[in-house]
């Protein structure tokens, strides 16, 4: 699967930078620092944005923005599925390296039965959460002076391994679960979401 610089886990690197007080002491540090965009969607093919060579989809803004930008052309996931994929941006890491080899949530081991699917062989057991151990992207940036913005999908785990555990200091949506649990409307049913307009769409 092809990773195209648009690859719904947005993470805006640095974005609030120069609006956010106490996020570097050093006025001339601040300022040197680029702002750093990088969106991540699931399911996105190679060829579904116009810039890519889409007749079907109309994606103006998208193409602006990669106009005015760094694309990369040439990148590969390193999973097939979400979870790992993300997991190895946030670690730098293979799926085998940090554990999470499926989308979180998936059935492994004998629970595969419960789907009734009786294949001799069982998907193998996989780790629920992005180990702390490993220091991810943003921990890395954050070190350098950013202040690091989160929203959308995480599904990196829950309690203990949310965004603002592994370097974010803000986090917009970003939870346990894969999908919206209530939907793509108001109310979200997100404790890291605020409603604010019934019926409002995500």
């Amino acid at each position: 699967m092809k990773l195209f610089y648009i690859i719904g886990l947005v993470l805006l690197v640095g974005a609030l930078d120069a609006c956010w007080p106490n996020a570097n002491k050093e006025e001339g540090k601040r300022n040197s620092l680029p702002n750093i965009v990088f969106i991540l969607a699931d399911d996105l093919g190679y060829h579904d944005l116009s810039i890519t060579g889409s007749q079907f989809y109309e994606t103006p803004n998208i193409d602006k923005l990669a106009q005015q930008s760094v694309a990369f052309s040439q990148g590969y996931a390193t999973c097939q599925v979400c979870s790992p994929s993300r997991a190895s941006i946030m670690s730098g890491k293979f799926p085998t390296r940090h554990g999470i080899t499926d989308w979180i949530g998936a059935k492994s081991d004998t629970s595969w039965r419960e789907r009734k699917r009786y294949t001799l062989l069982l998907p193998a057991q996989y780790r629920h959460q992005l180990p702390r151990k490993y220091t991810t992207l943003p921990e890395a940036l954050r070190a350098t002076g950013y202040t690091n913005f989160f929203a959308g999908k995480w599904h990196l785990g829950g309690e203990n391994s949310l965004p603002e555990d592994h370097g974010f200091d803000i986090n917009k949506g970003g939870w346990e679960r894969g999908s919206p649990k209530g939907g793509y409307f108001s109310p979200f049913e997100n404790p890291k979401l605020a409603d604010s307009i019934p019926g409002e769409n995500l």
